[in-house]
């Protein structure tokens, strides 16, 4: 049963652990109501946001910047070179390094991708990488294999991944990455569970996942998280977003 008590905010523990607080959010291409967007995500107050459908075409760079500041984040890496996904960070991040990457295009289908970093917090550090899987189940499945490898791949024991994964849990590219990795919400609920739509939540089709050895404290929709109001959720976008307290060991 989800938990309605607060989230802790970030902060760095007595062992050294860190607590960091991740919020994944389709963004729709900032086509809707981007005061609210921003509002929304500077209310989360998150170290990393990771974001789905990013401006692509004209002025990009500068959409996506005029986001970061709006929110009080800073740019780390994604948006059209990724084909869409983006990560913004806290001015607590420190970056080791990026990669976006484009995923092999599916003649007829949309071109797909990754943003990926290393990044350290105090003294914790992780992987992270946000993605937006294919609508097509075949494509999506072989993606979902390619997220796993690309985490693999980052070097880090600990990895935070996230994204609009276009499939509910029951679906056979959501098990792959719940078998492998922890579905934050099923370790933790916290908030609501449903992302799509905002006017109608009824499914879950996305999600923020982590590596063992990193502890979920909470995670779900922020409804009712200070500052986040339903008409915000309801003018930003076409999703919802979901928002996770994780604490990451001393590296």
């Amino acid at each position: 049963m989800a938990t309605s008590s607060p989230l802790p905010n970030s902060r760095t523990e007595d062992d050294g652990s860190v607590i960091l607080r991740v919020l994944s959010y389709n963004i729709r291409s900032m086509r809707d109501d981007t005061a609210a967007l921003a509002r929304v995500i500077g209310a989360c107050d998150p170290d990393l946001v990771l974001i789905q459908e990013a401006p692509r075409f004209f002025r990009w760079r500068k959409k996506l910047a005029r986001l970061a500041a709006a929110s009080g984040r800073m740019m780390l890496s994604g948006g059209a070179t990724a084909a869409g996904p983006a990560l913004l960070c806290s001015p607590r991040a420190t970056v080791e390094r990026t990669e976006d990457v484009l995923l092999p295009l599916t003649p007829g289908l949309h071109r797909r991708g990754f943003a990926t970093a290393v990044v350290r917090f105090a003294g914790a550090r992780l992987g992270v990488v946000s993605c937006h899987l294919s609508l097509q189940k075949d494509e999506r499945h072989t993606q979902g294999g390619m997220l796993l490898d690309r985490l693999a791949g980052l070097g880090t024991e600990h990895v935070i991944a996230g994204g609009d994964l276009n499939e509910r849990p029951g679906g056979r590219t959501f098990r792959l990455l719940a078998d492998g990795l922890q579905d934050c919400w099923a370790t933790a609920p916290w908030g609501g569970e449903y992302t799509s739509t905002p006017a109608d939540p009824h499914q879950r089709i996305d999600a923020i996942f982590a590596t063992k050895g990193i502890e979920v404290l909470g995670c779900g929709v922020p409804h009712g998280q200070p500052g986040v109001t339903e008409t915000d959720l309801r003018a930003a976008t076409d999703h919802l977003p979901v928002l996770a307290a994780l604490r990451v060991p001393r590296a």
